[in-house]
């Protein structure tokens, strides 16, 4: 089943609690994904620097998993200018100014990467959106705009590797949330492969990930990219994406995943389940709508 949810704030003026918002939107629908919760947030940037999380483990396997990425990223050209290890995650800002995607496929054969970008973190792991916070304190994150997913494990096992959000591996700032299942999915993975690209998943939405930005590299928009996506991507799905300035969906000609919003001056919100998003707004009557079957939108900051 599995269920999404993303906001953007439109104004820099508005208090951007990201990290809480989405929580209460993720704890609103946890019944559709109790295995493992994740959030892709976006914050500020700062020029020819990188955030990069890892998977470490825990006690000594940590340790050793630590040096491994300091040592491999010594050797990459990225100086590590800050970093720290929370829960079973590795987390380093660095400065860099090579090439991402190669930096990226070489850091996967040292430790699982999570993400890389230049204002995206991503935070997931088994339990729940409060079980997650409790570890990882998402909801101190203060930020634009983020997407999150809740999951049900239906085709893999409950663990931290396998929860949602997903980045577009090789591609900073990319991320995205899916319910739903990509049935062409080995025959775009191999025309992508064709291109030297590389996947760290067997997982479906990895692939529109990287999908959604090799587009963006060779100029579309992403609102281009994603209606390109319906057409090209068979299969059920609703997804959210987002970029370091954009948030986007797509839905499939089918509908058959859920998908509904609430848009005013201050924020765009998007959810699986009305549920989600009346947590937003406790107590009120909220004008949504569901977006139509074969459809695609996005939004960016207005100011």
């Amino acid at each position: 089943m599995c269920g999404i949810a993303g906001i953007m704030f439109k104004r820099a003026d508005l208090d951007l609690q990201t990290g809480q918002a989405l929580i209460d939107m993720l704890d609103g629908c946890q019944h559709r994904g109790p295995d493992s919760t994740g959030f892709a947030l976006y914050g500020d940037s700062n020029p020819g620097q990188l955030r990069l999380r890892f998977f470490v483990g825990d006690d000594q396997e940590a340790t050793e998993s630590v040096q491994r990425i300091q040592t491999a990223l010594a050797n990459q050209g990225a100086e590590v200018v800050q970093d720290e290890r929370i829960g079973n995650n590795y987390r380093a800002t660095v400065n860099f100014d090579g090439d991402i995607r190669q930096l990226s496929y070489r850091m996967e054969h040292v430790s699982k990467v999570i993400s890389i970008g230049a204002s995206l973190e991503i935070v997931k792991d088994v339990g729940s959106a409060h079980h997650v916070d409790d570890r990882y304190q998402v909801h101190a994150f203060r930020g634009t705009h983020g997407i999150g997913h809740v999951r049900l494990a239906t085709e893999s096992d409950v663990k931290p590797e396998a929860s949602h959000p997903f980045w577009a591996t090789g591609f900073a700032d990319v991320a995205i949330v899916h319910n739903g299942q990509i049935t062409n999915y080995w025959k775009m993975r191999r025309r992508l492969e064709q291109r030297d690209f590389q996947f760290s998943t067997d997982n479906d939405s990895e692939l529109v990930a990287v999908y959604l930005a090799d587009k963006l590299s060779q100029g579309a928009s992403l609102k281009e990219a994603l209606k390109s996506s319906i057409d090209d991507l068979d299969g059920t799905f609703s997804f959210l994406v987002s970029t370091g300035d954009e948030i986007g969906y797509a839905k499939d000609r089918l509908a058959a995943k859920p998908m509904i919003m609430f848009e005013n001056d201050n924020l765009i919100s998007i959810a699986s389940e009305e549920v989600s998003l009346n947590r937003l707004f406790p107590g009120q009557a909220l004008n949504t709508k569901e977006p139509p079957p074969g459809t695609y939108n996005t939004w960016s900051r207005s100011i």
